[in-house]
Formats: C-alpha cells, structure tokens, sequence
C-alpha cells in the first residue's frame, strides 16, 4: 500500500462523495482539489462551476482564485456573475456547493468574516464572497476542513454562511429549502448530521485514527455514530492523480497551490 498523507486522505475522502452526474459549485483551496480529483478519476462527466461564471471548467492546473485565468480557458461557457448566482445558483440548478471556512461549528455553520469582536477583530478573514449564497441555494454542501481546536469551535465569532443554524429544525425556520451541511470530511474523518438534531456526527474514522484524537481537536463534545466505519484508504490511482495535479499546480504557480 502507498503511504499518504492525511490531507491526501482528506481530498480523495472528499472526491469521492461527489457523483459523475452533480453540478457542483466549486470553493477555492481544498474543495477545488478534492472537486478536479473526482472529475479526473471516477466522475468524468462532473460539471464543475466556479464564482466567476464558469461553467464545465476543467482546469489542467489548481486555480489560485476565482479570478484565475485558467479557470475561463478551460471553461465550456462563461456568465456574468449576476447570472451565475440569480439563474444557475438561485434557480436551484446546483445539486452540491463545496465549501470550506476558517471557523465551523458543531451545525455546520461557518464563520470567514473575522476572529474576535466584530468591530475590533484580532483578524479579519477575506470575507463570505458567494459563501452565504452558496449555502443556502445548493442542493446541498459538502465541507472540507483540517480539524484544530481554532478552527472548529464550541461558538463561532461570526455566523458567515448558515449550516443548520442552532440545530433541529432551525434552518427550515428560516425559510430555507435546502438540505444544508450533509457530510464534513477532515483529515481525521466523516462527520454527518444527526437526522434529529442537525449536529455533525463522526461516521467514519480515517485510517489509524482514534476518537481520542478526533475529540482532541474539537472544540465540543465530538458525537460518534453507533456504528463507526474505517475510511477506505485511496488507491494508488487516485494518489497518482492527486499528486500529479499538485505537481502541475506548483509548476506553473512557482511555488504551489496545496
């Protein structure tokens, strides 16, 4: 077997729950890469739609930014922005939005706006961009993150993009149709909601994973399903074309994208 790391773990983890069949909105970092994972493996025929207005992008190397050359030369057809989210995202024509964030909770909302107070932040992140959007037009939302203490917290400073809100049925509540935050892949493991109360349980541990260390980096009391599977670990294929994707990424970046 060859060895990977746990983000190799986390980006296949995270391909691998996208189908040949869905439109999928694509986030920067993490989500692109587990994104043009799948579609250069197992979903060929994924049609990949990125903030700027492109539409069937399949770019050879990972985008820097939405506003990344590569992403409209590669693209079937570009829109304008307002298209893209009034009709495409809006109108209910995207079945998964893929996103990522630097504070989440145990509902799976996600903070990208700023750490501390509000109005004297210790840090003020880039922002929510299509984010809020995103989160609540898609079908539903996929959400890669490596777990630390700092970045999955107990209470988020800011509410950016809306998970299920406090749980249950809250976001109904609030008039949203779609089903949310369904499935959180990190490099330790799967997280899905519970069906009653919303909060992300861990289904799958990654392999030589333990609960111990899951609950370690979480900043409440992690849940476990009854039944914890093992993630299986990626193929030599898939590591292959993860790696290969890296290698191209840093080469035409100088300096890489990861």
């Amino acid at each position: 077997m060859t060895a990977f790391t746990p983000t190799e773990m986390m980006t296949v983890a995270a391909a691998r729950a996208l189908k040949n069949d869905d439109v999928c909105f694509v986030g920067i970092g993490a989500p692109s890469a587990a994104c043009n994972l799948a579609r250069l493996t197992h979903a060929p025929d994924i049609t990949l739609i990125y903030e700027s207005g492109t539409i069937g992008t399949a770019p050879d190397v990972l985008p820097l930014s939405i506003g990344d050359g590569e992403l409209c030369d590669t693209a079937l057809t570009t829109v304008s922005v307002p298209e893209m989210f009034r009709y495409w995202l809006q109108g209910g024509r995207i079945t998964v939005g893929f996103l990522g964030g630097a504070q989440l909770d145990k509902f799976g909302n996600i903070n990208t706006t700023v750490v501390g107070d509000y109005d004297k932040p210790k840090v003020r992140l880039p922002g929510g961009g299509g984010a809020p959007e995103i989160a609540v037009s898609c079908g539903e939302i996929f959400i890669t993150m490596k777990q630390s203490l700092r970045g999955f917290v107990d209470k988020l400073d800011f509410i950016t993009s809306l998970g299920h809100g406090k749980g249950g049925n809250d976001r109904a509540a609030h008039g949203v149709t779609t089903k949310g935050p369904t499935r959180l892949i990190t490099d330790l493991a799967i997280w899905e909601p519970d069906p009653e109360t919303k909060e992300f349980t861990v289904t799958s541990l990654h392999q030589g994973v333990t609960r111990e260390q899951v609950s370690a980096t979480v900043g409440w009391a992690a849940k476990f399903a009854a039944e914890v599977g093992e993630t299986p670990v990626p193929t030599a294929e898939e590591l292959e074309v993860l790696r290969d994707l890296h290698a191209r990424t840093k080469a035409a970046h100088g300096g890489g994208n990861e």
